[in-house]
């Protein structure tokens, strides 16, 4: 297979910590152009990264005709407008999450980018990770029994102003930048939809964004409970309980490339820990991209998980603001 050729829009420092270097390791995706609103910030990230082509702006690359595909990397509240932008250049999609603002802007987008006859993918790395794969297999297998509870704790402490995360208006805040995960991933076990949510979230008096909040998600026979900060010491764990035994994954989302996983199962057989090979997340979630691009098949999160996913963080809003639980449309 030919490698896909990857645009990227944004010298961002997530593209820059933990996308750049991996994905030069894979045959199945080559990184062909980059563009900042910057061209010297664009032409130093090419150099140091040894990509062929630096843009001074996202239009420019996009007209590239060389470019078969772009990543979107930029700030929230861009997402749905560069989707779109994209989708007029006719090039396919891999946009960071949240897919959009809300649920709306999402399914417009998405709506828009399928009407120009091009693919979109919403860039949930961890979905690929062996570690979450086998996680899966064995609630499906009835390791633990019925699926009863998913608990997600995930915090980290960032207290600077210029950030992007601590920026109202650019979409940050707790819940569309790590809350996503949380409701993205208890969707994902379970392998439903929550039917209402509740949540309890505070609000930073100099950002305006939300820095902690607890929600639980109502799936009807099983529920899901999430903790989540901005400003909290830096953890994540997931928990699942079922009928019969508890599997907890040990660093669910920022999992290192280069250690070997560890996947925790309690039964009434005892505790054991599967341990897994070293997997560099973000390349299988790029090759898989490519592979759908190239082979002309649906993408492996397709973009109807992105708009339900967008759905329940939108209600987990509405419920802090009105103090009440609140279905899901």
């Amino acid at each position: 297979m030919k490698a896909l050729q990857l645009g990227i829009l944004s010298v961002s420092g997530f593209f820059q910590k933990r996308i750049a270097i991996p994905i030069a390791k894979s045959p199945l995706v080559d990184i062909a152009a980059i563009a900042s609103r910057s061209e010297e910030k664009a032409k130093n990230a090419a150099r140091e990264y040894g990509i062929p082509k630096a843009y001074g702006s996202y239009e420019a690359l996009l007209s590239d005709d060389n470019v078969e595909a772009v990543y979107i990397p930029l700030p929230n509240h861009l997402h749905a407008q560069f989707i779109k932008q994209a989708a007029d250049a006719g090039k396919h999609i891999i946009c960071e999450k949240p897919i959009a603002l809300n649920a709306k802007e999402a399914a417009e987008s998405i709506a828009y980018a399928h009407q120009k006859g091009v693919k979109v993918m919403e860039a949930f790395m961890y979905r690929f990770h062996p570690q979450w794969q086998h996680a899966r297999e064995l609630i499906r297998m009835k390791e633990i029994g019925k699926v009863q509870l998913v608990q997600c704790i995930f915090a980290y402490n960032n207290t600077d102003p210029s950030n992007i995360r601590n920026q109202a208006k650019a979409g940050g805040g707790a819940i569309l930048d790590i809350g996503c995960y949380a409701v993205s991933s208890s969707r994902f076990l379970i392998g439903a939809e929550p039917k209402r949510v509740v949540s309890l979230t505070h609000y930073d008096e100099e950002f305006k964004t939300d820095t902690l909040s607890t929600g639980i998600l109502d799936f009807g026979d099983s529920r899901a409970e999430y903790t989540i900060g901005t400003q909290t010491f830096p953890y994540q764990r997931v928990n699942v309980h079922g009928s019969s035994g508890v599997i907890s994954i040990e660093i669910p989302f920022n999992t290192p490339a280069d250690v070997e996983t560890r996947v925790s199962v309690t039964n009434s057989v005892g505790t054991r820990e599967v341990l897994l090979a070293p997997e560099d997340q973000y390349i299988l979630e790029f090759e898989a991209f490519a592979k759908a691009i190239k082979e002309d098949s649906e993408v492996p999160t397709p973009p109807s998980d992105a708009i339900a996913n967008m759905k329940v963080l939108d209600a987990l809003f509405k419920s802090s603001q009105e103090n009440k639980w609140i279905n899901i449309e």
